[in-house]
């Protein structure tokens, strides 16, 4: 294992890519693909599902760093909200718009996101994957931290969308390492997006704030710095080791699955690629919007 890239902070990932004979079936999918790009990658905080719906400074952010963006042949979520006991992908022609939230205006479950999905990508991503066992997924969809950003990016619903799966029982760098091995599709105009918020404290939301943009808790603003300042040095190993981070970091990741898609992303950072932070801003004192592109 190669453990010589200080700059990662000896994470011991770096520049595993896989092996001949799992080539097979990313060739049949990377075959039918002329776009040769290198496509960037996305971290996006989503937020409230009302995001899908409303005019505010986040979704004007979303809107704003697609332009910037080629229009890739496919497109790969890890969404907080797909949380399963081993690794999955979904493998379907047409996934269903999905509304896991309850309590919301029916405009807000209205709403469908007909994108295409794409067997071929799921089929090279379960082969490219070597760390874990990938399993296709015939029956998910694309939840609403997937559909829900994703409609701003690309709002003609044209490009094949697929969702991976977070695995709860693996640790963070069982989940970095996974992600690590996607970075070949970058190259093929795969865009690779997580969705989640790396803030996420629920329990903890100041509900009288809820629509005070900027109000956060001195917690949140310490953690929200530091891992802000942990993604400009390019040292990922304390972010993957949240976990021993002191207070501010418990607080602001009582529960992984926001926090873990913004791994997947950053694993996906070459060395000296770089890191542009957005809608960077803190909601009902518990929750921050921080979103991120990388390359």
């Amino acid at each position: 294992m190669n453990t010589t890239n200080n700059l990662y902070g000896s994470t011991g990932f770096e520049n595993q890519l896989p092996t001949a004979q799992k080539l097979s079936s990313l060739n049949a999918f990377l075959d039918k693909k002329n776009n040769s790009s290198k496509m960037p990658v996305l971290f996006l905080g989503h937020g409230s599902p009302m995001n899908a719906i409303e005019d505010n400074e986040f979704v004007r952010g979303f809107k704003t760093i697609a332009q910037d963006l080629e229009k890739p042949s496919a497109i790969i979520v890890v969404s907080a909200h797909w949380e399963t006991r081993g690794t999955f992908v979904t493998a379907m022609n047409q996934p269903k718009t999905i509304h896991d939230f309850g309590g919301f205006p029916q405009a807000l479950f209205e709403v469908q996101y007909p994108a295409p999905g794409s067997p071929d990508l799921a089929n090279a991503v379960r082969d490219i994957v070597t760390h874990q066992e990938v399993h296709l997924d015939d029956a998910w969809g694309l939840d609403h931290g997937s559909w829900s950003v994703v409609k701003h990016l690309y709002p003609q619903a044209d490009i094949p969308v697929i969702q991976l799966s977070i695995d709860y029982t693996l640790s963070p760098t069982a989940h970095y390492a996974l992600a690590k091995e996607l970075s070949i599709l970058r190259n093929k105009g795969v865009l690779i997006i997580g969705s989640g918020n790396i803030v996420h404290n629920l329990r903890m939301v100041s509900w009288k704030h809820l629509n005070s943009v900027g109000y956060a808790f001195d917690w949140a603003t310490e953690a929200n710095e530091k891992m802000k300042n942990y993604m400009r040095d390019y040292n990922h190993l304390p972010l993957i080791n949240f976990d021993q981070q002191g207070t501010a970091f418990d607080l602001a990741i009582p529960t992984p699955e926001h926090y873990l898609p913004m791994l997947y992303a950053l694993a996906l950072q070459e060395k000296h690629e770089d890191l542009q932070i957005f809608n960077d801003a803190a909601v009902a004192g518990a929750l921050t919007m921080t979103s991120f592109k990388i390359g």
